[in-house]
């Protein structure tokens, strides 16, 4: 028997995996080295700047385009290959033209379950086009995402990969008829919700457009374990006890004894300084032999 597997882009994604204009014009690509400067600056081996530097041009084009893909392999000094396998690996580069605003609707599994997909099926109906697709007057592209870490709140809405939280399908119609208003609401967690191509700019590491402070308190929903925690006096258990001079033992036997002791505790909260520095398996009763 045998089996035939047909390799490349997915059947719906149009041309070829980077496509458009081939070049800049004197003065674009003047205007966006002196950004790129500025970018690759702060890396001390001038190819770790690649990631920022698609966000560049991407903000430039609105999607990733050989003209974009030339210019950073230039200023890295990199071939055109290498920049296209990486612009190609993170989906958020962009293959084709996409709107002001990128409208991602998570339907992974807890916001499938709190209703994404019956959110996307509403959007696709609302505004006449399919995930993947653009509104005929540029100014929204909607798409289907993955998991963005933001299950606390969900189903989640992202717009330029800023979160709105707590989506229902009525919600989420008057978010995509108010960025078509060209009334852009405010996101749940930051001052201002941009343009696909200004954050594009501020993905790259270059200043805010219009200089919003970003910055969001924590919201109730992420903090209700560690509110839980302190209501019933939970803690992480010392990760630093006595250690054990016995050696009549056999070998390991301490370390299954410690184990055994902590079994039915609380797990240690996330730390830097666990297990202490300098600390092995011979000074923590509580390590395990990874070995």
């Amino acid at each position: 028997m045998s089996i035939f597997l047909e390799l490349g882009q997915r059947p719906d994604e149009p041309g070829p995996p980077i496509h458009g204009p081939a070049g800049y014009p004197a003065d674009v690509a003047a205007r966006l080295a002196d950004d790129a400067a500025v970018i690759v600056a702060r890396y001390p081996d001038s190819r770790s700047a690649l990631l920022p530097l698609l966000h560049l041009v991407q903000a430039e084009d609105g999607y990733l385009t050989p003209a974009g893909i030339a210019f950073c392999a230039a200023q890295l000094n990199l071939t055109a290959a290498e920049v296209t396998a990486v612009a190609t690996f993170y989906s958020m580069y962009r293959r084709t033209p996409t709107g002001e605003y990128l409208v991602g609707v998570c339907t992974n599994t807890l916001c499938a379950v709190m209703g994404g997909d019956a959110i996307l099926e509403t959007l696709e109906d609302h505004l006449g086009i399919g995930a993947g697709q653009s509104t005929p007057d540029g100014r929204i592209t909607l798409e289907h995402v993955e998991c963005n870490a933001a299950c606390d709140y969900a189903p989640v809405v992202m717009v330029n990969w800023e979160f709105f939280d707590n989506q229902t399908p009525s919600s989420a119609r008057d978010l995509v008829d108010a960025l078509r208003a060209g009334e852009p609401p405010m996101p749940s967690r930051s001052g201002a919700l941009c343009t696909f191509r200004e954050t594009a700019r501020t993905l790259a590491g270059l200043p805010h457009p219009n200089g919003a402070d970003d910055t969001a308190a924590v919201g109730a929903a992420t903090l209700a374990g560690l509110r839980i925690a302190r209501e019933h006096g939970m803690s992480a258990p010392d990760a630093h006890g006595p250690a054990s001079d016995s050696t009549d033992e056999a070998p390991g036997h301490e370390q299954a004894e410690a184990a055994d002791a902590v079994k039915d505790q609380p797990a240690p909260a996330p730390s830097a300084d666990v297990p202490a520095r300098g600390q092995t398996a011979e000074t923590d009763p509580t390590a395990t032999d990874a070995s």
